[in-house]
């Protein structure tokens, strides 16, 4: 049973003291906050001459304000006008101290590019001139362009590159939910192109010392295939063949055996010495002597980098 309790007794309980407050009949913060009336302002008419005194000053900074930034403004075109004059000046000048056209003693007239028309067949052992300067004569600059090409792909990885394949699916990273996979009429055209664009850039990769291409060229044309063959039947079947792990394998090795057959090339000449690579028959598709591995080098970095951008960019992995 339950019993009855005093009045005085119930009014002290948290039970009574909750419901005034639920009911809005007792102010919880009456008598147990300190609250004093504002107090009237001594002088009326002050608050008055502040606020006029306010709308005074604030005119009269943003005048401060905007001569300021005039004089910025004049002074940096003033300056800018300055600089440009100063660095025509400096280009006239270089410009005016050049050789006259057609003189002997051009730089394009020296015993340099000579060397290189009439010498380079029997030194290179490649038909294509071209090709074989830029790989045997100036093997260091392509080296470093090669170079290049790795570091960019590195430094787009460090930013974009996930790693985690449910992390990808999570992010929403891949656009194919966007896009008509199985569109019949792409598949097929794929199908048949993707192969004759591969045997294609194969081919201009290792004729590059005997015809217009090489492994800038040839790796373009290789790394569009996959490209296509992304597009056109997804990163999954794409990641049969390659995928990162075979990606780096290639890409770092590719890199490697390019610095190493460099430096060799480099010791061997520098000392006189014989290379392991002939130059062999001029025309046939072992000659060159170290371009032809190199242009194979070339041709596997720039592939790799082609479609890595492709792949980063689109999906956030290869």
């Amino acid at each position: 049973m339950s019993r009855k309790r005093p009045v005085e007794e119930y009014e002290k309980s948290f039970a009574f003291r909750f419901k005034r407050w639920m009911s809005g009949e007792k102010d919880p913060f009456i008598g147990e906050v300190e609250m004093h009336p504002q107090a009237e302002p001594e002088d009326p008419e002050a608050a008055f001459r502040f606020v006029e005194e306010k709308e005074y000053r604030e005119p009269a900074r943003m005048r401060i304000d905007a001569k300021a930034s005039t004089i910025y403004s004049r002074g940096y075109i003033v300056m800018s006008i300055i600089v440009c004059l100063a660095l025509v000046a400096i280009l006239s000048l270089a410009v005016s101290h050049l050789p006259s056209i057609g003189d002997a003693a051009n730089p394009t007239n020296n015993e340099v590019g000579k060397r290189y028309i009439e010498q380079g067949l029997q030194e290179t052992g490649s038909i294509n001139i071209v090709t074989g300067m830029i790989l045997t004569y100036r093997a260091f600059d392509t080296f470093g362009e090669t170079t290049v090409l790795f570091i960019a792909t590195c430094c787009v990885m460090m930013l974009i590159m996930v790693e985690n394949e449910e992390k990808r699916k999570k992010l929403k990273l891949d656009d194919f939910g966007l896009e008509p996979l199985d569109d019949p009429i792409l598949k097929i055209v794929a199908r048949f192109l993707c192969p004759i664009i591969f045997m294609f850039g194969i081919y201009v990769v290792l004729n590059g010392h005997l015809s217009p291409g090489g492994g800038f060229s040839g790796g373009s044309i290789i790394g569009a295939g996959m490209i296509l063959h992304a597009a056109a039947f997804g990163f999954p079947t794409t990641q049969k063949f390659f995928n990162e792990h075979i990606y780096v394998i290639i890409k770092v090795s590719a890199l490697m055996c390019y610095g190493l057959i460099a430096i060799y090339f480099f010791y061997t000449g520098a000392n006189g010495l014989p290379s392991i690579f002939p130059k062999g028959i001029p025309g046939a598709i072992l000659s060159g002597g170290i371009i032809l591995p190199i242009d194979i080098c070339v041709g596997t970095e720039v592939a790799c980098t082609i479609y890595a951008f492709y792949a980063l960019f689109r999906r956030g992995g290869l």
